[in-house]
C-alpha cells in the first residue's frame, strides 16, 4: 500500500514525499538536479519526516554540490568526430554515407555510421539507437540466465526502453522487468547490477531490509557498481539510479 507522494518544503530544500508499507525512513538525493525524496512508513508525520530532513541537510547539500559538478554529454549532433559512449568505453563517431541499408560497426576507436546520403540528425539516431537496443538485447540473456537460478527466481519477461528517470523497472506481479536503452553505453558491470537490482525485487517489491540484504549476499559488490554507474558521463537529458 502506498499513498500519492506530496511535496514539503524543509530549509529551502523541496522533499517528495512518499508515505508506504515499510518498517523504516529511507531519504535519497537523485541527479542531476539532486532532488530529494523520502520514503516512509505510513505512520510517520510531516514533522518527523521534517527532522529526518534537517539532520541530513549536510549530506544532502554535499550529495548536490557531487552531481553539479558531474560531467555530462553535450547534445548530440550525429557527426563525425563527436564523442559516444558504448559498454563505458568513449568512441568517435564516424559517419559515412553512401548507397545501401544503414549499418553501425565498432573499429578500433571509432563507431562507424553508415547512413544514405542526405539523412539527417534523427534518421542517424534511429540507426544508432537501434544498433543499441540490438546490442543490449544480445548481452541480457545470459546475464538474466545467470542470476535467475542465484537469486531463486523467474521472470515471465524482459524488454528495452528508453527511460527518462530510471535506469529499470520491475512489474512482480507480471514478473516483468525493462531495462533501460541508455545502458548499452555503459559498462557491463553496471547493466548486470541493474539487471541484478530489477530481479531481486521479485523477491521484495521495496528498497528495504530484506532487498538490501539480498543484494549484499549475491552481489556484495553492488555499491562499487552503482557508484561506477554514477560516475559514468551522464547523457544531456539523464539522471541516475
Amino acid at each position: 500500500m502506498s499513498i500519492e507522494p506530496r511535496q514539503i518544503m524543509v530549509s529551502g530544500v523541496r522533499v517528495q514525499v512518499l508515505r508506504k508499507g515499510i518498517k523504516n525512513l529511507h531519504l535519497g538525493v537523485y541527479p542531476p538536479h539532486g532532488r530529494v525524496r523520502v520514503a516512509t512508513p505510513l505512520r510517520v508525520s510531516d514533522a518527523a519526516v521534517r527532522l529526518a530532513v534537517i539532520s541530513q541537510l549536510g549530506w544532502i547539500k554535499r550529495q548536490r554540490a557531487k552531481f553539479a559538478a558531474q560531467v555530462r554529454e553535450s547534445q548530440r549532433e550525429m557527426v563525425s568526430g563527436e564523442s559516444h559512449y558504448f559498454l563505458g568505453r568513449r568512441y568517435r563517431l564516424r559517419v559515412i554515407e553512401c548507397a545501401g541499408p544503414p549499418t553501425v560497426a565498432v573499429r578500433s576507436r571509432f563507431i562507424e555510421l553508415q547512413v544514405r546520403p542526405g539523412q539527417g540528425k534523427t534518421q542517424r539516431e534511429a540507426v544508432l539507437e537501434l544498433w543499441y537496443r540490438r546490442q543490449l538485447k544480445r548481452l541480457i540473456p545470459p546475464l538474466i540466465e545467470k542470476w535467475q537460478p542465484i537469486l531463486g527466481v523467474t521472470l515471465a519477461a524482459w524488454g528495452v526502453k528508453k527511460m527518462k528517470t530510471r535506469w529499470g523497472t520491475c512489474n512482480a506481479e507480471a514478473r516483468r522487468i525493462w531495462l533501460n536503452l541508455e545502458l548499452a553505453k555503459k559498462p557491463v558491470r553496471c547493466l548486470e547490477y541493474i539487471v541484478v537490482h530489477e530481479l531481486a525485487h521479485l523477491i521484495s517489491r521495496h528498497h528495504d531490509e530484506r532487498f538490501v540484504a539480498t543484494l549484499d549476499k549475491h552481489l556484495p559488490q553492488w555499491r562499487a557498481h552503482r557508484a561506477a554507474l554514477n560516475a559514468a558521463p551522464l547523457s544531456h537529458s539523464r539522471w541516475r539510479y
